[in-house]
């Protein structure tokens, strides 16, 4: 969990550290991210209210009940989902230092949804039929 702040305040400050992306490219980048850090956003406050009670920092679930609807429905970590699409977009407007560390921050989260779901599975017993019918983990068509 330590890790996972400390890559985040990294991705933060290498928005203010050289290198820049390139000028050509820049603007085009820039819109993109802001589109993209806004939707992430929005899909991270979604999953949280939706979570509601059980929603912790930590990688032990809370045992309040699986949640399955809304942005769950999509892919089963959808707060990683959207905070990932938050610094995706930073990152396409900071500047590709910021770019790198979110793609290790994203290897990182990727480990700990690994830890999670061993977790989930031993909590809730309806965790492996909701893993067969919600495939993607993170991002719909990819992981």
């Amino acid at each position: 969990m330590v890790a996972q702040f400390v890559l985040l305040a990294a991705v933060i400050a290498a928005g203010f550290v050289p290198p820049d992306w390139p000028q050509g490219v820049q603007r085009a980048l820039t819109l993109a991210g802001a589109v993209l850090a806004i939707a992430g956003l929005g899909f991270a406050i979604w999953a949280g209210r939706t979570l509601g009670r059980s929603l912790t920092p930590f990688p032990r679930p809370v045992e309040a009940g699986l949640v399955t609807r809304g942005p769950f429905a999509v892919v089963r970590h959808p707060i990683y989902t959207g905070g990932l699409g938050l610094c995706v977009g930073y990152s396409l407007f900071a500047g590709p230092a910021a770019f790198a560390l979110t793609l290790a921050l994203g290897f990182l989260w990727a480990g700990k949804l690994r830890v999670e779901e061993r977790l989930l599975t031993a909590v809730y017993d309806g965790y492996p039929a909701y893993q067969a019918r919600v495939r993607w983990r993170l991002v719909p068509l990819l992981y």
